[in-house]
């Protein structure tokens, strides 16, 4: 289910067929990536938001989608989105997601106000979910999707036991941990993630970057 499925670091994702090129929150991707048919970005932070990327990544016909307070910094054809609503764009149909901190000490990271996201796009026959940078929050128990990245890192996200608990929650066909192993926390705590998920599914796949902590 991840034959299609970059990840370069953090939370930077590609999906690639011969017909279609999407990133999610491009970062690392590399000196001649292919170019993008549509560019997904969640939030604003340095770590998801990258102008540079777009911009090697982007050419005629590019489509990027964002919420609001970064498609109004974006240029093109750009998609401005809100949390739980349906679109369709470039022949890709996506729900947004909500995606925000509920833990008292990180409401300042990403307040539920900006109204920053994941999406759930159908991509290929499959539904991939992209959770952003997100707590366990009430409203992602609805969430159903074949495979679902979840933010593992802990301090800005949730951690992996918390993650481990969402993906019980919403049990995807296949669980794949992001967002951790650069910025914070350690390559070891995919396995912790892993086995706390059970009896879920889950894919440790390996960044193309190397990892960045120990």
């Amino acid at each position: 289910m991840v034959e299609h499925i970059t990840w370069f670091r953090q939370a930077a994702l590609r999906w690639r067929d011969e017909q279609l090129t999407v990133y999610i929150d491009p970062w690392g991707t590399g000196d001649d990536p292919p170019p993008a048919d549509l560019i997904f970005i969640t939030h604003a932070h340095f770590d998801h938001f990258r102008p540079d990327e777009i911009d090697k990544l982007r050419r005629d016909g590019t489509k990027l989608v964002a919420p609001r307070d970064v498609a109004d910094e974006l240029t093109g054809d750009v998609t401005p989105v809100s949390p739980s609503e349906s679109y369709e764009v470039g022949g890709v149909r996506f729900i947004s997601v909500p995606a925000y901190n509920t833990r008292e000490e990180a409401l300042g990271f990403h307040p539920r106000r900006n109204g920053w996201v994941g999406y759930v796009m159908e991509l290929g026959g499959r539904s991939y979910y992209h959770a952003g940078d997100t707590d366990h929050a009430p409203e992602l128990d609805d969430v159903r999707t074949d495979v679902a990245f979840l933010p593992i890192g802990g301090h800005f996200t949730m951690d992996w036991r918390a993650a481990a608990g969402l993906a019980r929650t919403i049990e995807p066909a296949l669980a794949v941990p992001i967002h951790y192993g650069f910025v914070i926390c350690s390559p070891i705590d995919g396995m912790r993630f892993r086995d706390a998920a059970a009896p879920v599914p889950v894919d440790l796949i390996a960044p193309v970057d190397d990892f960045e902590q120990e």
